[in-house]
């Protein structure tokens, strides 16, 4: 039995030409399944969650055909790649719903900052201690999956000297998170922000990793990862996510592999300085992504993003071929080999080529590779 996996995924909508144009309040009017985001410009789906890797393919698939489609009916529409406005749009916030009290908090608090897309995946836990042990490790190695996801070097057309301009940019909340010891000190740490007013709802934890579940903080049963960039390659999100269960059940079979409990950083101050490391780890994994020098949770000492991703495939590829998910891994080696979207899309700039046609190329790609995998493989699937 693998662990059960969902995905919140967010996503601009615009012309085959690359400007992005506010939709979402007549996508969401008319297609099931989708949700508004503050600006209208992009708009969300969720897929149910699902502990089969080839469901999963399909459940991401399937609502981008239906939307395509749609979009094709009400105008000459597309979605597009990356997780900023590329190519222009950032001097102001189209409010998808003018009368949301949380929307305005959030346009006149942080403004186009916040209008970008991304990948939030979710891994079920349901024991208390055993997620929040769970969160400990993906939070100071989520930079690892911001290095492998990262798509957002284009800002208004320029090159803004980050791999991710989204997570460089983004006004993480509460400026500083803990790594939660336990269920408890969770619940306290959140009835306290909330009081402080440093977060508006239960939902204003913009970290890198959260908890998540039915009635926050009390009731939770999943792992929310949120520090992805929009990777529009299905096999590659799979494989990022695959990596992510794969460490997580390497975590379950040893309870020794927790930060709090193994690092040799000083016992006194370990919780601060884990979390002062992981701060910088973020802020390098977005500036330069797979080519990003970290410094590793254990001895703090400095390694590149892209051998520390190795060294854990390395370690979790016999934990997930147990499992019978360890083919869902394999595309990451081509990520590591070929470069993340960001990577790719700046070789093409470096190369000569300008950000509009790099983004209409991206397009085009992500258009045949979803109607060709969904030709393919789910007709199977249902069959």
């Amino acid at each position: 039995m693998l662990l059960s996996k969902g995905f919140e995924v967010e996503m601009y909508t615009g012309t085959p030409a690359g400007d992005v144009v506010g939709l979402s309040d007549r996508i969401v009017a008319d297609l099931e399944g989708f949700v508004r985001e503050p600006d209208s410009r992009n708009v969300e789906y969720t897929t149910a969650p699902l502990c089969s890797y080839d469901r999963l393919l399909c459940a991401l698939v399937k609502p981008r055909v239906k939307l395509r489609e749609y979009l094709k009916k009400i105008g000459d529409y597309t979605l597009l790649p990356g997780s900023t406005l590329s190519l222009g749009g950032s001097d102001r916030f189209y409010r998808s719903d003018p009368n949301n009290p949380y929307h305005t908090y959030i346009e006149q608090t942080y403004g186009t900052k916040v209008v970008t897309a991304s990948i939030h995946i979710n891994i079920g836990i349901s024991q208390p201690e055993m997620l929040m042990r769970a969160i400990r490790l993906a939070r100071v190695e989520a930079p690892l999956y911001l290095a492998l996801s990262a798509s957002s070097p284009f800002l208004n057309g320029e090159v803004t000297g980050y791999h991710s301009t989204r997570w460089g940019l983004f006004p993480k909340t509460p400026a500083i998170v803990p790594l939660f010891e336990s269920h408890r000190h969770y619940i306290q740490w959140t009835e306290e922000q909330l009081q402080l007013g440093t977060m508006q709802n239960v939902r204003h934890l913009w970290s890198a990793v959260r908890p998540n579940g039915d009635r926050r903080p009390y009731c939770l049963n999943r792992l929310e990862l949120r520090i992805c960039d929009l990777e529009v390659n299905p096999l590659a999100l799979l494989a990022i996510t695959a990596l992510l269960e794969a460490r997580l059940w390497q975590m379950m079979e040893d309870p020794s592999l927790d930060p709090l409990e193994i690092s040799d950083l000083p016992a006194a101050t370990r919780n601060a300085d884990l979390i002062a490391l992981t701060d910088a780890n973020e802020i390098a994994a977005s500036r330069d992504s797979l080519d990003a020098e970290l410094r590793h949770w254990r001895d703090g000492k400095p390694i590149l993003a892209r051998d520390w991703i190795e060294e854990i495939y390395q370690e979790v590829w016999p934990i997930a071929k147990k499992r019978g998910f360890s083919c869902f891994l394999s595309p990451l080696k081509k990520i590591l080999r070929e470069g993340n979207t960001a990577q790719q899309w700046l070789k093409l700039h470096a190369g000569g080529s300008d950000s509009r046609s790099i983004i209409v190329q991206g397009i085009q790609a992500m258009a045949c590779q979803e109607w060709e995998l969904e030709d393919n493989l789910c007709p199977q699937l249902v069959a």
